[in-house]
């Protein structure tokens, strides 16, 4: 795992840390990289899980994806194939869902196939209540493990994915805190 700072006290990072140990755990290969992203969002949990969860609809938060369509029910072993946006060094993205936990906010999928170099990529997501500025918010933990492709160095790939998963949970952050504003918004009677 690469040590990413995460800005906050060292309280927030033994939280964090406690997280990551508990629902974070990866077999990491001699010829493979794992690291761990922190994303604190200001908005609760139920909202962000709800983005999060749709494993059919990863588009709706991952700049990447212009398309994706699902198989059979929202369920583990779930199959969905995704077409990603040009400018990125793959076309098609086959992942099946490995465990999807509405009790614990846990979503793990793994990728099986497509037009891409990440071989035997597996990530999981975490999402956990937060206090962030005086209100309800959503500690987002990701963490992944992948092959590293002939011709690259393990730092290489990692920073690689790494800046895919910090571009998604950016987007996740804004479309999450967007959509809170949205709901604290109250109507002005005049």
């Amino acid at each position: 795992m690469n040590g990413n700072s995460n800005g906050f006290g060292s309280a927030a990072g033994m939280v964090a840390g406690e997280y990551i140990r508990r629902h974070h755990r990866h077999e990491t290969g001699q010829n493979q990289c794992s690291s761990t992203l922190v994303k604190y969002i200001k908005a609760h949990v139920p909202l962000v899980w709800s983005l999060v969860r749709r494993f059919d609809q990863p588009q709706k938060y991952k700049p990447f994806v212009s398309r994706c369509v699902a198989q059979g029910n929202l369920e583990i072993g779930s199959l969905r194939e995704v077409d990603v946006k040009s400018g990125l060094p793959a076309t098609t993205s086959t992942e099946r869902l490995e465990l999807l936990d509405d009790d614990e906010h846990i979503l793990s999928i793994r990728i099986i196939g497509g037009d891409h170099r990440l071989k035997n990529y597996s990530s999981i997501i975490s999402l956990h209540p937060e206090i962030i500025d005086g209100r309800p918010g959503t500690l987002v933990i990701e963490s992944f493990v992948v092959d590293v492709p002939e011709g690259n160095t393990k730092d290489e790939t990692c920073y690689f994915v790494e800046a895919l998963i910090k571009c998604n949970l950016k987007s996740l952050a804004d479309v999450s805190e967007g959509l809170a504003v949205q709901d604290r918004t109250e109507p002005i009677d005049l």
